[in-house]
């Protein structure tokens, strides 16, 4: 592979991952609210209000995934990926060892080397 070759990967594959993290952000701001609306008080709930933006998260990924031509395993393998670090949190969050803040704080900055796992496992599909 040539220079400009390499490069060019790394600019596709780095642009496929900014595309899913606008529509991950797209599904949480997207669906937020229409959660606040179903499940008032979600947000004293940090478990639960962590597993739903999870899955808004998920939503908004899978369907600019299945827009861009992903097969569906691909798609639950990065969806996958927004749970991870959540469910990984949950059990010190529940034993009072770390707070709904940290929980939600963590997860979130965790998603992002768990959304790049599968991404670097499967990169011929970016």
């Amino acid at each position: 592979m040539t220079t400009s070759t390499a490069t060019s990967s790394r600019l596709r594959f780095a642009g496929h991952y900014l595309e899913m993290v606008v529509a991950m952000f797209v599904g949480m701001f997207a669906l937020g609210p229409l959660w606040n609306l179903a499940v008032p008080g979600l947000d004293a709930h940090p478990d639960a209000h962590a597993m739903v933006m999870a899955t808004n998260m998920a939503i908004g990924m899978a369907l600019w995934m299945r827009i861009r031509k992903h097969s569906w395993s691909h798609i639950g393998w990065m969806c996958a990926a927004m749970y991870v670090p959540f469910v990984v949190l949950l059990a010190p969050y529940w034993a009072g060892l770390i707070s709904g803040g940290t929980l939600m704080t963590a997860g979130h900055i965790l998603m992002f080397p768990a959304m790049l796992a599968p991404m670097l496992w499967r990169r011929e599909h970016h």
